[in-house]
Protein backbone atom coordinates (compact mmCIF):
# COMPACT_ATOMS: atom_id res chain seq x y z
CA UNK A 1 0.00 0.00 0.00
CA UNK A 2 1.12 3.69 -1.45
CA UNK A 3 0.77 6.65 0.72
CA UNK A 4 0.93 10.07 -0.73
CA UNK A 5 2.26 12.51 2.07
CA UNK A 6 2.53 16.42 1.51
CA UNK A 7 5.37 17.59 3.45
CA UNK A 8 5.39 21.04 2.37
CA UNK A 9 3.92 23.53 5.25
CA UNK A 10 1.22 25.64 3.00
CA UNK A 11 -0.66 24.23 0.01
CA UNK A 12 0.92 24.87 -3.35
CA UNK A 13 -0.74 28.00 -5.09
CA UNK A 14 -0.35 29.43 -8.62
CA UNK A 15 0.14 33.03 -8.02
CA UNK A 16 1.19 33.59 -11.43
CA UNK A 17 -2.10 32.50 -12.66
CA UNK A 18 -3.63 34.63 -9.96
CA UNK A 19 -1.84 38.07 -11.17
CA UNK A 20 -2.52 37.67 -14.51
CA UNK A 21 -6.14 37.22 -13.98
CA UNK A 22 -6.24 39.59 -11.51
CA UNK A 23 -3.41 42.29 -11.71
CA UNK A 24 -4.77 44.33 -14.77
CA UNK A 25 -7.99 44.91 -12.83
CA UNK A 26 -6.03 46.26 -9.92
CA UNK A 27 -3.98 48.21 -11.41
CA UNK A 28 -6.66 49.80 -13.27
CA UNK A 29 -8.47 50.11 -9.63
CA UNK A 30 -5.13 51.84 -8.77
CA UNK A 31 -5.25 54.31 -11.73
CA UNK A 32 -8.69 55.14 -11.60
CA UNK A 33 -8.18 55.86 -7.50
CA UNK A 34 -5.26 58.16 -8.31
CA UNK A 35 -7.34 59.96 -10.64
CA UNK A 36 -10.38 60.56 -8.69
CA UNK A 37 -7.68 61.32 -5.54
CA UNK A 38 -6.25 64.06 -7.95
CA UNK A 39 -9.84 65.33 -8.69
CA UNK A 40 -10.99 65.28 -5.70
CA UNK A 41 -7.15 67.43 -4.40
CA UNK A 42 -8.44 69.84 -7.14
CA UNK A 43 -12.17 70.61 -6.36
CA UNK A 44 -11.36 71.12 -3.27
CA UNK A 45 -8.34 73.74 -3.57
CA UNK A 46 -10.57 75.56 -6.44
CA UNK A 47 -13.24 75.72 -3.58
CA UNK A 48 -11.00 77.00 -1.30
CA UNK A 49 -10.08 79.66 -3.49
CA UNK A 50 -13.47 80.32 -4.30
CA UNK A 51 -14.36 80.67 -0.28
CA UNK A 52 -11.33 83.05 -0.23
CA UNK A 53 -12.40 85.50 -2.68
CA UNK A 54 -16.39 85.39 -1.58
CA UNK A 55 -14.74 86.14 1.61
CA UNK A 56 -13.18 89.27 -0.07
CA UNK A 57 -16.22 90.51 -1.69
CA UNK A 58 -17.91 90.25 1.47
CA UNK A 59 -15.63 92.44 3.14
CA UNK A 60 -15.44 94.98 0.05
CA UNK A 61 -18.99 94.94 -0.21
CA UNK A 62 -19.35 95.24 4.30
CA UNK A 63 -16.90 98.20 3.87
CA UNK A 64 -18.63 99.86 1.05
CA UNK A 65 -21.85 99.65 3.10
CA UNK A 66 -20.20 100.99 5.83
CA UNK A 67 -19.15 104.37 3.83
CA UNK A 68 -22.30 104.55 2.53
CA UNK A 69 -24.17 104.56 5.41
CA UNK A 70 -21.52 107.01 7.28
CA UNK A 71 -22.15 108.87 4.56
CA UNK A 72 -25.80 109.02 4.40
CA UNK A 73 -25.42 109.84 8.20
CA UNK A 74 -23.13 112.95 7.78
CA UNK A 75 -25.41 113.99 4.99
CA UNK A 76 -28.88 113.60 7.32
CA UNK A 77 -27.24 115.73 10.12
CA UNK A 78 -29.11 119.28 10.88
CA UNK A 79 -25.65 121.05 10.26
CA UNK A 80 -25.87 119.47 6.61
CA UNK A 81 -29.55 120.22 5.74
CA UNK A 82 -28.92 122.61 3.52
CA UNK A 83 -26.15 120.91 1.01
CA UNK A 84 -27.86 117.50 1.35
CA UNK A 85 -31.24 119.50 -0.27
CA UNK A 86 -28.84 121.78 -3.27
CA UNK A 87 -27.11 118.40 -3.63
CA UNK A 88 -30.72 116.16 -4.03
CA UNK A 89 -31.90 119.40 -6.61
CA UNK A 90 -28.71 119.49 -8.80
CA UNK A 91 -29.17 115.31 -9.17
CA UNK A 92 -32.41 116.06 -10.45
CA UNK A 93 -31.60 118.51 -12.71
CA UNK A 94 -29.04 116.29 -14.06
CA UNK A 95 -31.32 113.37 -14.14
CA UNK A 96 -34.16 115.50 -15.93
CA UNK A 97 -31.49 116.60 -18.11
CA UNK A 98 -31.01 113.31 -19.56
CA UNK A 99 -34.21 112.64 -20.86
CA UNK A 100 -34.22 114.17 -24.33
CA UNK A 101 -38.10 113.86 -25.66
CA UNK A 102 -36.69 113.56 -29.35
CA UNK A 103 -34.40 110.70 -28.14
CA UNK A 104 -37.48 109.19 -26.18
CA UNK A 105 -39.75 109.45 -29.32
CA UNK A 106 -37.10 108.27 -31.94
CA UNK A 107 -36.60 104.84 -29.38
CA UNK A 108 -40.85 104.58 -29.10
CA UNK A 109 -40.93 104.80 -32.75
CA UNK A 110 -38.53 102.31 -33.22
CA UNK A 111 -40.58 99.69 -30.98
CA UNK A 112 -44.21 100.85 -31.72
CA UNK A 113 -46.72 98.61 -33.65
CA UNK A 114 -48.66 99.62 -36.86
CA UNK A 115 -51.80 101.46 -35.91
CA UNK A 116 -50.95 102.22 -32.01
CA UNK A 117 -49.96 105.54 -30.93
CA UNK A 118 -48.79 107.24 -28.07
CA UNK A 119 -51.86 109.61 -26.26
CA UNK A 120 -49.57 110.89 -23.30
CA UNK A 121 -46.31 110.07 -22.05
CA UNK A 122 -44.92 111.34 -18.61
CA UNK A 123 -41.22 110.98 -17.44
CA UNK A 124 -40.45 111.08 -13.48
CA UNK A 125 -37.29 110.54 -11.43
CA UNK A 126 -38.06 107.54 -9.06
CA UNK A 127 -36.65 107.12 -5.41
CA UNK A 128 -34.25 105.07 -6.83
CA UNK A 129 -32.85 108.25 -9.67
CA UNK A 130 -34.07 105.98 -12.39
CA UNK A 131 -36.26 107.42 -14.88
CA UNK A 132 -39.17 106.37 -15.21
CA UNK A 133 -42.24 107.28 -18.17
CA UNK A 134 -45.50 106.36 -17.84
CA UNK A 135 -47.54 106.12 -21.19
CA UNK A 136 -51.18 106.09 -22.45
CA UNK A 137 -51.22 104.19 -25.90
CA UNK A 138 -54.31 103.46 -28.28
CA UNK A 139 -54.88 100.50 -31.10
CA UNK A 140 -57.00 99.05 -32.67
CA UNK A 141 -56.03 95.22 -31.07
CA UNK A 142 -55.04 94.44 -27.44
CA UNK A 143 -52.49 91.88 -29.61
CA UNK A 144 -50.76 95.25 -30.68
CA UNK A 145 -50.22 96.47 -27.21
CA UNK A 146 -48.73 93.42 -26.01
CA UNK A 147 -46.36 93.77 -28.68
CA UNK A 148 -45.19 97.01 -28.06
CA UNK A 149 -44.64 95.83 -24.71
CA UNK A 150 -42.46 92.75 -25.64
CA UNK A 151 -41.01 95.15 -28.10
CA UNK A 152 -39.85 97.90 -25.28
CA UNK A 153 -38.41 94.54 -22.98
CA UNK A 154 -36.38 93.39 -26.03
CA UNK A 155 -34.31 97.19 -26.31
CA UNK A 156 -32.13 98.64 -24.75
CA UNK A 157 -33.49 101.52 -23.79
CA UNK A 158 -36.51 99.99 -21.97
CA UNK A 159 -36.60 98.29 -18.83
CA UNK A 160 -39.55 96.69 -16.29
CA UNK A 161 -41.99 97.57 -19.46
CA UNK A 162 -45.39 96.85 -17.96
CA UNK A 163 -49.27 97.26 -17.92
CA UNK A 164 -50.55 99.14 -15.70
CA UNK A 165 -54.31 99.39 -16.75
CA UNK A 166 -56.64 99.04 -19.79
CA UNK A 167 -59.34 100.16 -21.07
CA UNK A 168 -61.78 99.75 -23.98
CA UNK A 169 -62.64 102.54 -26.24
CA UNK A 170 -65.91 104.14 -27.69
CA UNK A 171 -66.21 103.57 -31.25
CA UNK A 172 -66.44 107.38 -32.60
CA UNK A 173 -64.75 109.47 -35.69
CA UNK A 174 -62.48 111.40 -33.46
CA UNK A 175 -59.71 108.09 -31.78
CA UNK A 176 -58.70 107.26 -35.50
CA UNK A 177 -60.61 103.76 -35.02
CA UNK A 178 -58.88 103.04 -31.55
CA UNK A 179 -60.55 100.49 -29.51
CA UNK A 180 -58.51 99.57 -26.59
CA UNK A 181 -56.24 102.18 -24.64
CA UNK A 182 -53.49 101.11 -22.31
CA UNK A 183 -51.89 102.68 -19.06
CA UNK A 184 -47.86 101.03 -19.83
CA UNK A 185 -44.94 101.87 -16.97
CA UNK A 186 -41.66 101.19 -17.83
CA UNK A 187 -37.33 102.42 -16.57
CA UNK A 188 -35.79 104.37 -19.86
CA UNK A 189 -32.26 104.02 -20.26
CA UNK A 190 -30.64 107.03 -21.84
CA UNK A 191 -28.03 106.98 -24.02
CA UNK A 192 -24.52 107.37 -23.03
CA UNK A 193 -22.40 110.63 -24.24
CA UNK A 194 -20.57 108.21 -25.98
CA UNK A 195 -24.10 106.64 -27.40
CA UNK A 196 -25.03 110.20 -28.24
CA UNK A 197 -21.64 111.30 -29.48
CA UNK A 198 -21.71 108.42 -32.12
CA UNK A 199 -25.08 108.81 -33.18
CA UNK A 200 -27.10 106.45 -31.12
CA UNK A 201 -28.00 103.55 -30.68
CA UNK A 202 -30.72 101.25 -32.41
Amino acid sequence: MRLDINLATQPYEDSRRFWLQWGGALAALGVLSLALLYLTFNAWLGARKDRVLISQYEQQIAERDRERADAQALMNAPQNANTRDRSQFLNDLFYRKAFSWTRVFENLEDVMPPRVHVVSIHPELTNENDLAIKLVVAGDSRERALELVRKMEASKHFRQTQIQQESAEAANSGNQGDTVKFDISALYVPETPEQTAQGGTP
